[in-house]
């Protein structure tokens, strides 16, 4: 689809960021990465994804403990 090709899906800006898709969705509803959720899937520009990378220093968590 042309018309999409400048934008990301979680999972494609997961692997851009290097976190988990969940992750990625939790900071589109939170308002972190601006993007916009088209009926069931949030879309994010790749210039955005790109600007969020480099600022982007959170620390990793790691596995839960039981």
């Amino acid at each position: 689809m042309p018309v999409l090709d400048n934008y990301f899906n979680v999972i494609e800006a997961a692997e851009v960021l290097g976190v988990h898709w969940e992750t990625v969705k939790r900071m589109c509803r939170e308002g972190r990465i601006p993007a916009k959720k088209i009926h069931n899937m949030w879309l994010i520009d790749k210039n955005e994804v790109a600007q969020f990378a480099s600022s982007y220093n959170e620390p990793r968590r790691g596995k839960r403990k039981r």
